[in-house]
């Protein structure tokens, strides 16, 4: 990085964390400092929402999931429209109306104390977790690349987000991730549009799509009902629609940023806005990660995008094998090179494979290809070996290993501040709605004598950086997953059928009591548990996005067949 690199990130962050500081200060009372004041417009909401769900993992790890599986993980949030749907009828009118901080409040008064404080211990525990790897994914992949210390890049970044989140609250991350959204959003177009420019001057972005088409990088929809496939259609519908309504309409991270609105209305538009543009938006970074491996049918790539796991093969016995996977892969570019161009031209271009056989130009270059892979895998090998704890997943590099090789000046700063900002932008959400859920869930809830208003957004504040410090220590412990996209999801998988299965009992089966539902949920998250240990070990296959299904069914059985069983509840219901 040269020292315009270093202006563009520095002032951009300042400017976040000082506008943040300046545009919420003096925020006394738990209505301003907790919900904001209610004074966000709709397109505020929408903003708010969207950034809180984009932290650096989206704008780190889906470029990398698209570089190598295409854009069938677009499938993943074809549930999303019919959730935000559900969610405007059901979910906001009630707790507009119950006039509520957190969206558990609501379940004391349909069940009781111990369902509510279930629920937010679920959430506080799941988001708790999600909070520190929000920090861990820009950190270990700057660290990596950059040469910079991990732990301190975690201190750095979970320090900056608990400046202004203790601050001024809901409003401070509220006015803060419109400016993040719109560094974010300027990045991301500016990549796409340098990608496609990279390209050799014959390959326009129609060829680009050809190239991608034929490698299986286009292939969106899949109607299997093969359950070794994480994401088709079905997994997107059903799992993806439980996930949305679990995380928008009961995760208090979401629920905080919808309940800042002016009026229901305003709060109503927010999501549907939301739901009109995440989608578009998620397909849009999945095709920047298909260019850039459009990009690098053109280029030279390294046999693994982390350099940690690169160099942790020098000076062992595994060195020179490693080199000479390497130059494999050097010498397969040519090829790749040429039959992308006959490609680009014509897929059904004859031409003759290694043994003489004549084949279309679109099976040799994905005949190529998965020959790249076997490469890439025997690299893989070769770093395990020379070093266990590395780790040798590279799926999370390669979107900054194009960044920071080929984008210019300053805009290399520019790309990096996008994934700062959005891990601040997401962590700083986290971080309040733990804070939120702490005060008013459990110690306002629990806290005997009257105290004044001052005293619980003191008390938020103290949580807030609380909070922020189990984070960072997350993040300093954390390890990498396959894919940090997929981690923070599977995290909430565990947690998030069992909550919605909660709401969705109390929302819509009035027969089922407070007793029931408490027990039937911590069943319930038990089964969650050992299904997800099962899938682990491989003693049965079950993608995470239907643990949320599972979840959320199983809540509403077991709660109705103990209601069954026990008779007449005592607790009333709302």
């Amino acid at each position: 990085m040269q020292t315009r690199d270093w202006i563009v990130l520095v002032v951009t962050l300042a400017f976040i964390v000082l506008y943040g500081v300046y545009k919420t200060r003096g925020r006394k009372n738990v209505q301003d400092y907790i919900r904001g004041g209610n004074e966000s417009k709709w397109w505020s909401v929408g903003l708010s929402v969207m950034a809180t769900q984009a932290s650096a993992i989206t704008f780190l790890s889906t470029p990398g999931q698209a570089y190598n599986d295409g854009l069938g993980f677009v499938q993943f949030y074809f549930g999303l429209p019919i959730a935000i749907v559900i969610i405007c009828v059901f979910f906001i009118p009630i707790y507009y109306r119950l006039n509520v901080y957190t969206a558990y409040e609501y379940l004391e008064n349909r069940f009781d104390i111990r369902v509510r404080s279930l629920a937010s211990g679920l959430f506080l525990l799941s988001r708790g977790l999600a909070a520190g790897i929000t920090i861990f994914a820009p950190s270990i992949i700057l660290s990596a690349v950059l040469g910079w210390d991990l732990n301190t890049l975690n201190i750095i970044i979970g320090l900056l987000v608990v400046v202004y989140t203790i601050s001024g609250g809901t409003k401070a991350v509220t006015v803060t991730q419109k400016q993040q959204m719109g560094i974010i959003f300027l990045g991301m177009f500016v990549a796409f549009f340098l990608i496609v420019s990279y390209l050799p001057e014959d390959i326009n972005f129609d060829n680009a799509l050809q190239i991608a088409g034929a490698s299986g990088k286009l292939d969106v929809l899949d109607f299997s009902f093969d359950f070794e496939n994480r994401y088709t259609v079905w997994s997107g519908i059903l799992g993806g629609t439980f996930l949305m309504l679990s995380y928008f309409g009961t995760d208090q991270s979401q629920v905080q940023r919808y309940l800042s609105g002016k009026s229901l209305r305003e709060m109503q538009l927010g999501m549907i806005f939301n739901g009109l543009l995440k989608v578009p938006m998620q397909f849009f970074i999945l095709l920047v990660g298909v260019m850039v491996f459009v990009f690098y049918q053109f280029n030279p790539t390294p046999l693994n995008f982390n350099p940690a796991a690169a160099s942790a093969v020098h000076g062992t016995p595994f060195e020179k094998e490693y080199n000479e996977v390497q130059n494999k892969l050097n010498d397969l570019r040519s090829d790749k090179t040429e039959l992308s161009h006959r490609v680009a031209l014509d897929p059904q271009a004859s031409v003759a494979d290694a043994s003489g056989v004549q084949i279309t130009a679109k099976e040799a270059l994905k005949n190529i290809n998965a020959e790249e892979n076997k490469l890439r895998d025997q690299g893989r090998m070769l770093i395990g070996l020379a070093d266990k704890n590395v780790e040798t997943n590279d799926k999370d590099y390669v979107f900054i290993h194009f960044i920071l090789n080929n984008l210019p000046s300053g805009l290399i700063g520019l790309l990096l501040a996008v994934i700062l900002s959005a891990a601040m932008s997401s962590t700083a959400s986290e971080l309040n709605a733990l804070a939120t859920t702490t005060t008013v869930d459990f110690y306002r809830r629990n806290l005997k004598e009257d105290r004044e208003e001052s005293h619980f957004v003191d008390a938020a504040k103290w949580f807030t950086l609380s909070w922020g410090i189990l984070a960072i220590l997350i993040a300093c412990t954390a390890n990498l997953f396959d894919n940090l996209i997929q981690l923070v999801n599977i995290i909430g998988s565990l947690f998030y059928g069992s909550i919605l299965g909660i709401f969705m009992s109390a929302f819509f089966i009035k027969t089922i009591k407070a007793r029931a539902v408490f027990i039937g949920a911590i069943l319930t998250q038990l089964i969650v548990f050992a299904l997800f240990a099962l899938d682990k070990f491989e003693y049965i296959s079950l993608p995470y996005l239907w643990l949320n299904v599972v979840g959320c069914a199983l809540v509403i059985l077991i709660s109705l067949t103990i209601q069954s069983t026990m008779g007449s509840d005592k607790t009333e219901t709302a």
